[in-house]
């Protein structure tokens, strides 16, 4: 039975900086072993960037808030209004999905 080595399993990644070839565990924050720096600086502010614009609060037009204090009927309707905005950007979700997998 033949012996598994983990080192042939392992990444690595060339430094844009140096040319170094070092270890790379496909995180964002990986740097080279020779200079220090970061192996894709390119992917750390793309994932920077994703964070923030996840943080940012979503517009006002998009956000139907349900107060405790509304009546039966008004509640009712809010939960119709969001259940319509999920549906709809589930259905554009699948149409872009749908597009861009028929376009190859």
């Amino acid at each position: 039975m033949p012996s598994t080595d983990n080192s042939l399993l392992s990444a690595s990644k060339k430094c844009p900086a140096c040319g170094f070839w070092s270890n790379w565990q496909q995180q964002a924050s990986d740097r080279c072993e020779r200079c220090g720096q970061l192996l894709d600086p390119q992917r750390l502010r793309s994932e920077q960037q994703r964070q923030k614009q996840a943080e940012e609060p979503l517009p006002a037009f998009l956000q139907i808030h349900i107060n405790p204090d509304d009546g039966p009927t008004t509640r009712f309707f809010k939960r119709i209004i969001r259940g319509g905005q999920l549906v709809f950007g589930a259905l554009v979700s699948f149409m872009v999905w749908l597009l861009t997998l028929a376009a190859g």
